[in-house]
């Protein structure tokens, strides 16, 4: 490699490596907030805050490295056009597309780190958050059930337990009921277990009475049970499940639609195969914003009013990339089985830069002539 495009490169990576820091810790923070709110609303522990709000970095990763791109692609190219580092090193005669190739390894090494997060980390830390979300909400069954003090962890349930032994036994158990208007049912019992089951955590009362009073008739029932199950799901938002959806499915995985992925996450083969080369797309909008970036800044030449023309150009170009995803999005939920429309963005920027560099090349071919003036 030459050592201009060492040089470049090296400056890219840099600044790339700096703008992917402070945009994921800006859109990292933000998550976490949220999260964190939410957790300790619940009272998880510090732990638990931490695993959970790790596990949304690669979804974080995948949405800022295209992002940081961009902007390190335009903030070098315009560093180096105004220290007129460029105009030099085309003065030398280097041409705008061989000026751009540092710009074409960058962006490759940005889509492959973009892929890696996109096809491997994302769907595995979705599946480990839905893992881990699963336990916690079975575990905080457990830790409304405190001793010594009447709790209500939902409207019309009240639950009252004496004490919980050292090998989590619950002792002296009273459990009210009132949740139904027609019919108040009472629970007590000497011991009772908190179990966990694959739809939800199970009390499982032992030596105890049940008193249910019919509230129209104000008459009063007693059963007297040796062990006896009460459901606590709805003390908790818990819903079981055991099958993966499409986005906890690696891309390997999805390419194959096997018809028992199909019949796991419910999609066809074709949704499946979507969503893949859809991953794809996204990894690939950071090659094709790190080469509307520098190629932007190599249109119009040098000057000393600056190029924030050039850059303004490249941010509209940018954005013209980006209403070209919202079309290609439309256009998937109309077309699940046409695999290639996740790609029109990328077609777009490819036209875009090719143009950029057409004009970039031959610039006394697209200058606007200048009027005569009159003698």
């Amino acid at each position: 490699m030459a050592r201009f495009d060492r040089y470049l490169l090296s400056q890219l990576l840099t600044l790339f490596g700096f703008f992917s820091l402070v945009l994921v810790f800006i859109y990292w923070i933000r998550a976490a907030v949220e999260l964190f709110d939410e957790l300790i609303s619940d009272g998880q522990t510090a732990k638990v805050v931490l695993e959970l709000t790790m596990l949304t970095l690669p979804g974080v990763v995948q949405i800022v490295l295209p992002l940081a791109a961009v902007v390190a692609s335009i903030y070098v190219m315009n560093r180096m056009t105004s220290d007129s580092e460029l105009v030099v090193m085309q003065g030398t005669g280097f041409s705008p597309v061989r000026l751009i190739r540092p710009a074409v390894i960058f962006g490759v090494i940005v889509t492959v780190l973009t892929m890696v997060s996109s096809h491997f980390l994302v769907p595995t830390a979705a599946l480990i958050t839905n893992q881990r979300q699963a336990e916690i909400s079975q575990n905080l069954a457990a830790r409304m059930l405190v001793e010594g003090r009447f709790q209500s962890p939902t409207s019309g349930l009240t639950i009252y337990i004496r004490d919980i032994s050292r090998n989590g036994e619950l002792l002296d158990l009273f459990l009210s009921d009132t949740r139904d208007d027609a019919e108040t049912m009472t629970y007590t019992a000497s011991r009772a277990y908190l179990v966990k089951t694959d739809n939800g955590p199970q009390l499982v009362m032992i030596d105890g009475m049940a008193q249910a009073l019919n509230t129209r008739t104000q008459r009063l029932s007693l059963t007297r049970f040796e062990d006896f199950t009460y459901d606590l799901g709805d003390l908790v938002d818990f819903t079981p499940r055991l099958t993966r959806s499409s986005g906890e499915v690696t891309s390997l995985e999805l390419l194959m639609a096997t018809p028992e992925l199909q019949t796991e996450t419910g999609k066809t083969a074709g949704e499946l195969i979507m969503e893949a080369n859809r991953r794809n797309a996204r990894a690939l909008l950071g090659f094709v914003g790190a080469m509307i970036g520098a190629a932007s800044l190599l249109v119009g030449g040098f000057s000393r009013f600056g190029v924030w023309k050039q850059v303004m150009l490249a941010i509209a170009l940018i954005i013209v990339v980006k209403l070209a995803e919202s079309t290609a999005e439309n256009m998937m939920r109309t077309m699940p089985e046409a695999w290639m429309i996740p790609y029109l963005p990328i077609f777009v920027g490819i036209v875009i830069t090719m143009v950029l560099l057409t004009i970039a090349s031959y610039p006394a071919r697209f200058r606007f002539p200048k009027g005569r003036i009159a003698a």
